[in-house]
């Protein structure tokens, strides 16, 4: 099973990997199981089999093409979770376009920045969400589409030719709020006269080693960087992840995470995808009571979230009132699970075989799960194993060397998961990904002669609040744009129901004054709701290092001092 005498760990497996694409994996799928549910979307009213959700696949792949998008091509989907969301996912996956995914949170300078460095070919969104007008961004980002031209035209975004609206509460809308776009009726008409035939044909032609999926991820500098993951990396994490969860066509998937995140589009959509289970979708976002009805209405059996999502459904008014003895096993990832916690939702969820996940996203994205055999002290205090084909090793952050079992290190990764890169981006994919094919996570931990894995920090500056990846670098320097700013640093601060909440602390330039509520207003026009800070602590001079850096660690303790006597 692998060495122990550093911690070092490949937990192999008698089970081949997959050599398949998605599409060729999906077919067979269709084939064994077409009449069970497929996914059921309670806050749209549907539902599709696994024969009805290929047969509106396909006819959307087939209007891709029709479109004129082909293998190699980027499509970005602005959108929350929806039946239309999975559809994109399989038609692209279909025909060889890579699915970009796009944070349905993201504000006009940061869906700008997306576009562009992503370089999407297409976008498709939604016309608005919660305070978001999606339609009012883009008209402002890209004024060609106030203009009735196809394909677009714009110096700014060289590669985008279609922007594409479809509105998930009404499939069949095909009002245009501004002339330029396309709207998804009119994709779907542009494939009527393309034959099964020429489909079929297409998809022989994609290698398992295509890209087929970007997603966003933060570094600790600069904004988001973009993950290059291929057929072959998330099927098979997505396989395998079944595999340890004992997950099969039988089950019913509660899935309230957003399908933006790889927990949403590998962990839930594939997942279920793989072995013919049904994911099952509360609403479009995460709502704790929405969720609990959805368990007890169709039968879940098995819940997905990050802590403060299952520590929602606990704390609901409502939460005793529903059946819930349907509900087997889960997973529990995306940032620090407290035992305490895992506790609760065993017995209060009626969860037993709840499983807490590790992972990243460069990591297709899951590298570590319990297991439903572990001991209950392993599920409670540790990430468990890595998976099937993996390999994981601890190394001393300076001098590169594996560590002693026990010892603490950072987490590396190695095998079929790990991305091919960050997109457009060698320096970062260098630094990420070193010669020898390792991942370097930036997380800390320790790991004993069995592989059981338990992670102590982070070296990186990441704040996970909720479980969305933050930025500080961002943060700061939108803050910095504020002319009444001088100098700011941005950190993470514990927090019981997020896992940590966003602190700023602002240096005014000489002379000036804001308050705190005006630097919390312009923080949201420019920055994805959870991105604002929770404080903001206007102040005379920072503590800094003996170097003159700003001495991050240090404003934590203070920041926690004067908290704690504010609240004693």
């Amino acid at each position: 099973m692998g060495k122990a005498c550093s911690s070092y760990y490949h937990c192999g497996g008698l089970e081949p990997l997959k050599g398949e694409t998605i599409p060729e994996h999906f077919s067979g799928v269709v084939r064994r199981f077409s009449a069970r549910e497929a996914i059921v979307s309670l806050h749209q009213k549907r539902r599709l089999t696994y024969d009805g959700l290929a047969s509106a696949s396909d006819r959307l792949a087939k209007g891709l093409l029709g479109m004129g998008y082909r293998r190699g091509d980027r499509i970005g989907v602005w959108a929350t979770n929806s039946i239309e969301w999975l559809l994109l996912q399989l038609a692209t996956a279909r025909i060889g376009v890579a699915l970009v995914a796009i944070n349905p949170g993201y504000r006009q300078q940061e869906i700008a920045y997306a576009l562009q460095h992503s370089e999407v070919h297409g976008l498709f969104f939604i016309p608005a969400f919660r305070s978001s007008d999606y339609v009012g961004m883009l008209s402002a980002v890209l004024p060609q589409l106030q203009k009735d031209a196809f394909p677009l035209v714009d110096s700014d975004f060289p590669h985008l030719r279609q922007v594409v609206l479809f509105d998930p509460k009404d499939a069949e809308s095909t009002e245009k709020p501004l002339p330029g776009l396309t709207v998804w009726q009119e994709v779907l008409a542009a494939g009527e006269g393309v034959s099964m035939a020429e489909l079929d044909a297409v998809t022989d032609t994609l290698d398992r080693d295509d890209t087929i999926a970007l997603l966003y991820t933060s570094g600790s500098m600069g904004f988001p960087k973009t993950a290059v993951l291929s057929h072959h990396n998330i099927l098979n994490n997505a396989w395998f992840t079944a595999r340890r969860m004992a997950f099969n066509e039988m089950d019913r998937l509660c899935a309230p995470v957003p399908f933006y995140h790889c927990f949403g589009m590998v962990l839930a959509n594939l997942v279920c995808m793989a072995v013919g289970a049904c994911v099952v979708l509360p609403e479009e976002y995460f709502d704790p009571l929405a969720t609990l009805q959805a368990i007890e209405a169709e039968g879940c059996t098995a819940l997905y979230g990050v802590p403060t999502m299952f520590l929602a459904q606990l704390e609901h008014p409502r939460c005793g009132s529903f059946d819930l003895t349907s509900l087997r096993t889960g997973i529990m990832g995306g940032a620090p699970c407290p035992p305490a916690l895992v506790r609760r939702v065993m017995d209060e969820l009626h969860c037993p075989e709840i499983l807490i996940g590790y992972g990243m996203t460069e990591a297709s994205p899951l590298t570590h799960l319990t297991a439903p055999e572990d001991s209950l002290h392993i599920r409670l205090e540790t990430v468990g194993r890595n998976l099937p084909h993996q390999e994981v090793k601890l190394i001393d952050p300076d001098s590169g060397a594996t560590v002693p079992v026990g010892g603490s290190g950072e987490v590396c990764f190695r095998g079929y998961h790990v991305a091919k890169g960050y997109y457009g981006d060698p320096e970062a994919t260098a630094e990420g990904i070193d010669a020898d094919g390792w991942l370097h996570s930036g997380d800390l931990g320790i790991m004993d002669a069995d592989g059981y894995v338990c992670i102590t920090g982070r070296r990186k500056e990441i704040i996970i609040r909720g479980g969305e990846n933050i930025c500080p670098w961002q943060i700061e320097q939108h803050l910095l744009d504020h002319p009444k700013v001088a100098e700011v640093a941005v950190f993470g601060l514990p927090d019981e129901f997020y896992g940590e909440q966003i602190m700023a602390w602002v240096r005014l330039e000489n002379g000036q004054q804001v308050d705190e509520a005006e630097l919390r207003d312009f923080c949201k026009t420019g920055l994805a709701h959870f991105k604002v800070p929770r404080y903001i602590w206007i102040v005379e001079e920072f503590p800094k290092t003996g170097s003159g850096k700003l001495h991050k660690p240090r404003m934590r303790e203070m920041a926690l001092e004067r908290l704690k006597k504010e609240r004693d």
